[in-house]
């Protein structure tokens, strides 16, 4: 499919950056580039790691170079940007604006537009995200917080959700826009949404501290607790800031963001590792759980996916607690790459149109 067209594909991430070079659909090339997180945190925002990150993109296809002779486009994981709806957009100046300023947030996927634009300029050919983390197709009553100064916000790993979602589908014998599935992403952060009929209508903040705790998030947490621990003064906003994501979760416990240390030490036997662990999968399955009341429990299917969803020892334990709703279907990994590469190429083959981001004033 799409033989003709080959694309640039950059996902960056809180400490590493990956890069492939697709022709239509296939694969020619990847390179995962580990950032020392002592080197980033020289940079005093995210977005001046753009130069940085740039120039390892480049020495990791300095071997792959004439794999661009022909570069048809570039396509980036979307960063946090005012809410839009699902789909692809063209990257722009109002775009790169917000993402430089921070303007809703910082966030290493805020890095994927600003440094595809670079590489857009290099070679004269378009560049693109797709179903950023920003994606809002909540319905209203999943907005109300309890506070109306607090709107709740639709922040998640659509790209991943969306392409999951669809496999699964494809197993079911059903176009996605017929199915209701309730599909966790298992990563670094968590994210688990209710998608009816083609839309997330549901879904925690995964940025922000909603849903289950995750490797390095610390997930919903006693807000009164909190709010009391934040007038103690024992901690400034920006160390609260990052208890809530960064250093949350399973690293606060335990000292590491790897989920398969983890399961090595519990299968050692470190009870609090073991504790941990059975705590996520608890967790990940009552958010599950609840979320099949959006459908009032008329659930197609369970979907596991994600990094830490190639851990048996966690999804094993999820499926023996929430197997009662729906079928579970594990589909491994993270697909972000191909995910990209399939988003660019209904653009280029003519199969979408893609959306215009604008500056909100």
């Amino acid at each position: 499919m799409g033989e003709g067209y080959t694309m640039l594909i950059i996902n960056p991430g809180s400490t590493s950056t990956k890069v492939a070079v697709y022709r239509g659909t296939r694969e020619l090339c990847f390179h995962e580039v580990t950032h020392d997180w002592s080197r980033l945190e020289q940079f005093p925002s995210i977005a001046d790691q753009e130069e940085y990150r740039y120039e390892c993109i480049l020495e990791a296809l300095q071997d792959d170079a004439d794999l661009l002779d022909d570069l048809s486009a570039v396509v980036a994981r979307g960063g946090l940007l005012h809410p839009i709806e699902s789909g692809v957009y063209r990257i722009h100046e109002d775009m790169l604006e917000d993402l430089r300023s921070a303007r809703y947030g910082e966030h290493a996927s805020n890095l994927g537009a600003l440094t595809a634009q670079r590489f857009c300029s290099r070679y004269h050919v378009p560049g693109f995200i797709a179903d950023p983390v920003v994606v809002d197709e909540l319905c209203d009553e999943a907005r109300l917080s309890g506070m109306p100064e607090l709107e709740r916000r639709s922040i998640f790993h659509a790209l991943n959700h969306k392409s999951a979602a669809r496999r699964a589908a494809d197993e079911l014998g059903m176009p996605y826009e017929a199915v209701s599935l309730i599909v966790a992403h298992l990563g670094g952060g968590i994210s688990v949404g209710v998608h009816l009929q083609g839309r997330v209508v549901d879904v925690n903040n995964a940025l922000d501290g909603d849903g289950p705790f995750s490797p390095e998030r610390s997930g919903g947490v006693p807000a009164g607790q909190l709010a009391a621990l934040t007038a103690s003064q024992q901690y400034t906003l920006p160390e609260i800031q990052k208890k809530i994501c960064g250093k949350g979760g399973v690293f606060a416990y335990l000292g590491t963001k790897s989920m398969i240390e983890t399961a090595r030490r519990a299968a050692e036997g470190d009870h609090l590792a073991d504790l941990v662990l059975r705590s996520m999968a608890y967790q990940v399955s009552k958010e599950i759980c609840s979320l099949a009341a959006v459908l009032c429990g008329k659930v197609d299917s369970v979907v596991l996916t994600g990094g830490a969803s190639q851990l048996k020892e966690l999804t094993d334990e999820i499926i023996r607690r929430v197997s009662f709703l729906a079928p579970v279907q594990i589909i491994p990994g993270e697909r972000e790459m191909v995910a990209l590469a399939e988003n660019g190429l209904r653009v280029l083959t003519g199969k979408a149109e893609p959306g215009n981001y604008r500056k909100r004033p």
